[in-house]
């Protein structure tokens, strides 16, 4: 089990990394970005979502599935860099049953 963490946290290390880069090549910053997320309904999941984008001004909408067990979160922010991207996935990715599309 703990090789298997291992493989899995190298994976996604190497995702943000190649994320990092092609955001720093294809985009002059700062810059919009639009963030998606979908996750379970109960929980805090949406409130910790809009708690993180809070205070930077950004344009939240949230959409029930049609049976209303989950919630798709899109966030249109201006970010400053592609890291400060990245550190909102990282953020995001503490959020039980989070995917990040």
């Amino acid at each position: 089990m703990f090789l298997l963490q291992n493989i899995m946290d190298q994976k996604l290390i190497e995702f943000f990394e190649r994320l990092e880069g092609e955001l720093a090549n294809s985009t002059t910053w700062p810059s919009e970005y639009l963030f998606k997320f979908i996750m379970p309904t109960i929980g805090e999941g949406v409130k910790t979502i809009q708690n993180m984008f809070n205070d930077a001004g950004a344009v939240i909408v949230t959409t029930k599935s049609k049976n209303e067990k989950y919630t798709s979160v899109s966030v249109n922010v201006v970010m400053e860099s592609p890291e400060s991207v990245i550190e909102k996935y990282k953020e995001a990715a503490t959020i039980e049953g989070i995917i990040s599309l």
